[in-house]
């Protein structure tokens, strides 16, 4: 199977970065392994010496006792004194052999280990980036698509038109209309991602807000749409003050009630429900339709995310909502949570803290 270039290309781009991260990590470690056994190295040959001169010197003191004791009256240096000083730098010589051996072993074996391990550190320190990398080359390639889309359309209708000989004054307005249509879908792709910019950029100021009307507004916002004219909300909201700012979770709300228009049956029921749950306030959105599948909802809020199913091409969208609606809950610090319901539809949780 052949990897497209694109691929191959960013592997070959975070294989290179990981093997000069895996060189700076394991330079690192050679330096401070060195530093160490030169460290201990001196120590060990400053306790021998040490510990050599003590032990000389009280060898010289006993054979300079025995050497009075005799009356010779002897100062020269007994033999006994000149053997036990050659046997004891020998054996120094013997230990100070089997401590470089052991240090060169041990430093090695520690470098090996080191090298792998500086390798699984880089590839570890490395990942978030690669993740970043592939999610924006996603979000690029499907951002474009998304407005590719809407102008490909608005193209192929003018064209089309241009070539008609004849038309009256109801086909340029169909063709103006068409092209608004557009228009709108370019907007709103627009303004979602600078909304999603913004929130991922900045913070919010925080202030008690009653969980009703933050509710209200939302409604409010989505029944100005047509599709959700004929909508019934049905509302059981226990009352409380959170603190948030009003006026983005209003927008969160109004996100979540537009996805569940969108996914719900026509003219069906949206469940609003809240209630306290210890020191947490819980705010539920239900719809009524198929839910999401088990396999989708690990992705349910990335940008640009469609699933095949109940995502699918006939529910107008650009697949930011849901990713919008999840950075609104981050800077808010509230969480969001996406699930299906035990009878049925799809919904999903936010929790006040």
């Amino acid at each position: 199977m052949r990897l497209p270039q694109l691929t191959l290309s960013r592997l070959g781009l975070f294989n290179s970065a990981r093997l000069k991260l895996t060189v700076f990590y394991f330079a690192i470690l050679v330096a401070l392994c060195l530093l160490l056994t030169a460290s201990l190295w001196v120590f060990t040959d400053h306790e021998l010496q040490r510990g050599n001169t003590a032990r000389l010197g009280a060898v010289e003191q006993l054979f300079q006792r025995y050497s009075d004791l005799d009356g010779t009256g002897s100062t020269t240096t007994p033999p006994g004194d000149q053997y036990f000083a050659t046997t004891q730098q020998q054996q120094s010589n013997l230990t100070r052999s089997h401590l470089d051996r052991d240090f060169l072993v041990t430093d090695v074996t520690l470098l090996v280990i080191g090298a792998a391990a500086s390798y699984w550190y880089a590839g570890w320190t490395l990942r978030p980036i690669e993740e970043a990398h592939e999610q924006q080359k996603r979000f690029t390639s499907d951002a474009s698509h998304e407005l590719r889309t809407p102008l490909a359309a608005m193209k192929v209708e003018n064209e089309v038109f241009l070539r008609q000989k004849k038309f009256s004054e109801r086909d340029a307005r169909d063709l103006i209309a068409s092209n608004l249509e557009e228009v709108d879908r370019l907007e709103r792709l627009a303004t979602n991602l600078l909304a999603l910019s913004k929130y991922e950029d900045g913070s919010v100021s925080h202030a008690p807000v009653v969980v009703g009307d933050l509710v209200g507004d939302a409604i409010d916002r989505i029944r100005r749409s047509h599709a959700a004219k004929n909508t019934k909300f049905v509302q059981d909201v226990v009352p409380a003050r959170v603190d948030v700012d009003r006026e983005s979770m209003a927008e969160l709300l109004t996100i979540l009630l537009d996805n569940a228009v969108k996914y719900g049956p026509q003219d069906g029921p949206v469940e609003i429900s809240g209630h306290m749950q210890g020191e947490h306030y819980i705010l539920t959105v239900r719809d009524h339709g198929p839910g999401i599948d088990t396999e989708d909802l690990p992705y349910i809020f990335q940008r640009m995310y469609r699933a095949d199913k109940a995502r699918s091409s006939k529910v107008a969208g650009h697949g930011i909502g849901l990713s919008l609606a999840r950075q609104i809950a981050t800077v808010n610090e509230v969480s969001l949570d996406a699930g299906n319901a035990v009878d049925g539809g799809a919904e999903f949780v936010v929790t006040f803290a």
